[in-house]
């Protein structure tokens, strides 16, 4: 098959069987097509002359550019071609898998950094005003107060957030969130992002999507159209300097603190892992490890013997 023809295949594979994101399908097609591209200048242009020699070529040549790429972006590359080629075998396209001992590097595990209690209440009350105290000329305050008390509350990726529609938050004290691969589940949410929730929904976004057309999402702009992930991270970052907060904060941020305080109030990493909607526990597990340097940090300022 005619490499771009395949990669129209398989995005289209990625895209409606697996219901990959729209940034995920997009990642994915650039790194392909950067690959597709190479293919080409060699003189390949259908999958059944690509060889395990060229790929493996392909791979050590990315590696080796100039600046160095991240560790991440090579690895979300090799996994980009490993996945296009082992797609072709398994629909019975190709009989050979190129790409099949293609090893992606080594990532370094990063411990996610979370903010404590307090400066995550910083960050709240520098967004917009508690519920009761709000003026009717909050609009935004309101609204972005809302938005960050359902990041924290629920744990939920900010573009899982602002896909959420209106009827998704109409089941009380619980948010139906439509995760990785549209696989849905239902995440509890507390009384204080539940307050703000019904401000927002009450006083502001009737307001706000007479500004605009007719759309069921739950976050509205100033413009009355669905609220974008960009939009939200710049929320975010406002709020963060103006609670005057150094670390980096950023979406992921308030799901790294939802995560580690939890487990540092005694939940069970399988309710976490459930809650914040990962496949596998071990991905959960890593907020273990900062929850344990936690306790190592208290025992060696404590213990009249720790050091």
């Amino acid at each position: 098959m005619r490499l771009d023809r395949a990669l129209e295949v398989y995005l289209r594979h990625i895209t409606i069987e697996r219901g990959l994101s729209d940034h995920t399908v997009a990642a994915y097609h650039r790194d392909l097509g950067g690959y597709i591209q190479w293919l080409a200048a060699r003189g390949v242009d259908d999958s059944a002359g690509v060889t395990p020699s060229l790929v493996a070529e392909f791979a050590a040549e990315r590696a080796s550019a100039q600046p160095p790429p991240a560790a991440t972006s090579l690895a979300r590359l090799q996994s980009s071609v490993r996945g296009l080629h082992r797609f072709l075998v398994r629909e019975g396209i190709e009989s050979d898998d190129p790409a099949a001992r293609l090893r992606p590097p080594k990532l370094p595990q990063r411990l996610p950094k979370a903010l404590t209690i307090d400066q995550v209440e910083r960050l709240l009350d520098a967004a917009g005003p508690p519920p009761d105290e709000a003026t009717a000329g909050e609009l935004a305050g309101i609204r972005d107060r809302a938005l960050l008390e359902v990041l924290y509350a629920t744990g939920a990726r900010v573009s899982e957030v602002v896909q959420l529609d209106v009827d998704d938050v109409s089941h009380g004290d619980v948010l139906r969130v439509r995760g990785k691969g549209s696989k849905e589940r239902i995440v509890p949410i507390g009384s204080y992002a539940r307050a703000a929730l019904d401000a927002y929904l009450t006083r502001v976004r009737p307001e706000l999507s007479t500004r605009g057309r007719s759309t069921p999402r739950l976050f509205l702009g100033v413009r009355g159209a669905p609220l974008s992930r960009q939009s939200a991270w710049l929320i975010i970052r406002a709020a963060a300097e103006r609670a005057q907060l150094t670390a980096h904060v950023s979406p992921h941020t308030l799901r790294h603190s939802f995560a580690t305080h939890l487990l540092q109030g005694g939940a069970d990493v399988r309710v976490v892992q459930e809650l914040l909607g990962h496949a596998s526990v071990a991905t959960t597990q890593i907020y273990t490890h900062v929850t344990v340097d936690a306790l190592r940090d208290v025992y060696l300022t404590s213990h009249p013997r720790a050091r």
